[in-house]
């Protein structure tokens, strides 16, 4: 087996017996396990870096790809690879599980069981690597469903004062959502001309107009039910605050950084494709949902008084504009959309960090009680929170601007069909209230700047003279800033992956 044909099963496996290792660290030498842990995640960014530097960016299709039979009988293939699409949210889910690995060194919360948790981390980044790289639908599946355990402990575990609360809604709505999509992957297999679960395969059916129009339709929203619960998509948003506000600093990271992609990634890899005429009629209801998205998140925003429910709450407008251009059909869309994923990785993985040693600091994430001065009592930690705020509500230069205005300028241009079913009044108002979600974004940023960052501290702070960033902190936010910074001016570090693959797909809509 030649390197080219190994090196993606390499680099999913690698956490996976990781977190074997980490586990059998004995009891007594607990703290082993966070060096073991560390290891394995430079080691599994390692392999996706040299994946990466491999890649052949101009090209367009399938690179890295292993086909073998797995259950053959039932037509399941191990049919892994990766392309433009997957390529950066498959190497984003390893460096953010790295420094991940990093922060625990000395943050770990309450009942901290190092080996436990870093075990769990480490399987959790299996499952999110694999539903990147699988080309199968039943093992897209298995991926998919791999990491609802390990995020169900991190929350029940780890957690706030409602961890349990919040890891059952998690766990249920989750799997709510995947037993709908699979009822209709097993519709896809036993539909399709030549029975088969391989996605290139399934994308060829639905460009040739194999499925009927009728089948369409009720696959799409089986299919939609699962992915839009993960996005999440409104009105199904429910459990992401509560998750994200109750989970541990690391879980959240995760959680907002990877997880959420997954349900994007679900649409531009499987339902668009797959079921191309569907995603057409859905299109419309798809985009009043994201933008309604983007409204109500940024409104719950200026409502929350504790900082990290307010991160929480942006994640659902932020992943608005990422469905929007989604919901465009267009290859300006979709390129917008994975740039949105990776942004919104880069950024809100970095405020949740943020937001977690916030609350090391000063031991609350109440608005309200930091009462402001943080730039004077700790004040890089108080500048990071600033420059991450200001790239996450948008402002041009930094890397939270791309995704956003593309999927803006998308929806002014829909996709051919959607102009000729009458759509595209429709969207060009749906663009006008996105803008003005932007503008409520910046709002509910500006107003949490205000009341966290600027003015005098209160005595109590100053008195208790916070520590500031440390070593570890700044190892492990570094590389999140560099991106943060880069992205705005060079946008196509990511465009120039995309675009191919990205064009291959989107031509049933007209690209």
């Amino acid at each position: 087996m030649t390197w080219e044909e190994s090196a993606i099963t390499l680099t999913v496996l690698l956490p996976l017996l990781g977190a074997v290792a980490v586990a059998l660290v004995p009891k007594r030498n607990e703290d082993y396990a966070k060096t073991l842990a560390l290891l394995i995640s430079i080691g599994g960014f390692a392999l996706s870096l040299a994946i990466l530097v491999g890649y052949d960016w101009g090209a367009r299709g399938l690179q890295y790809q292993l086909n073998v039979g797995w259950i053959e009988a039932a037509g399941i293939n191990y049919h892994v690879a990766i392309d433009g699409i997957s390529l950066p949210l498959f190497v984003l889910s390893y460096l953010l599980t790295m420094l991940c690995a990093i922060y625990s060194f000395h943050h770990i919360e309450e009942p901290g069981r190092p080996r436990a948790f870093l075990s769990l981390m480490l399987l959790l980044q299996t499952g999110m690597a694999g539903c990147f790289i699988a080309f199968d639908l039943v093992l897209f599946f298995v991926f998919w469903e791999l990491v609802l355990v390990p995020m169900y402990f991190m929350i029940g575990i780890w957690g706030g004062p409602n961890r349990q609360y919040a890891a059952i809604k998690f766990f249920l709505y989750t799997l709510l959502g995947s037993v709908f999509m699979l009822v209709a992957f097993l519709a896809i297999y036993f539909t399709a001309p030549e029975r088969t679960f391989d996605i290139v395969a399934l994308q060829q059916f639905g460009a040739a107009g194999e499925f009927a129009a009728g089948f369409q339709r009720w696959a799409f929203l089986g299919i939609f039910l699962g992915l839009a619960i993960k996005v999440p998509m409104w009105p199904f948003h429910t459990w992401l605050p509560d998750a994200h506000t109750e989970a541990p600093t690391v879980g959240s990271v995760l959680l907002a950084g990877i997880l959420l992609k997954m349900g994007t990634y679900g649409f531009v890899r499987i339902a668009l494709p797959v079921l191309p005429d569907a995603a057409v009629e859905y299109a419309p209801l798809i985009g009043i949902l994201a933008v309604i998205a983007i409204i109500y998140g940024a409104l719950c925003c200026l409502a929350q008084s504790d900082l990290k429910r307010l991160i929480a709450f942006s994640s659902v407008g932020h992943m608005g504009f990422v469905m929007l251009g989604i919901a465009t059909l267009t290859p300006i869309g979709i390129n917008a959309a994975i740039f949105g994923m990776v942004a919104h990785g880069v950024i809100t993985g970095m405020l949740f960090f943020l937001s977690g040693t916030i609350k090391d600091r000063y031991h609350t994430r109440t608005i309200a009680e930091l009462g402001g001065g943080m730039l004077k009592t700790t004040p890089r930690l108080g500048f990071l929170l600033g420059l991450t705020a200001i790239a996450s509500l948008g402002l041009p230069g930094l890397a939270g601007f791309w995704g956003e205005i593309l999927a803006l300028l998308a929806a002014f241009n829909p996709a051919p069909e959607l102009v000729e079913a009458g759509w595209l009044t429709l969207f060009r108002v749906l663009m006008v209230f996105g803008a003005i979600g932007t503008v409520l974004t910046a709002g509910y940023f500006l107003w949490m700047m205000q009341r966290v960052l600027m003015g005098e501290p209160p005595q109590r702070w100053v008195d208790a003279k916070p520590q500031d960033v440390g070593s570890i902190e700044w190892g492990a936010w570094a590389p999140l800033v560099v991106l943060t910074v880069a992205l705005g001016p060079l946008p196509f570090l990511i465009t120039a992956v995309t675009d191919a693959d990205v064009n291959a797909i989107m031509t049933a809509f007209g690209g």
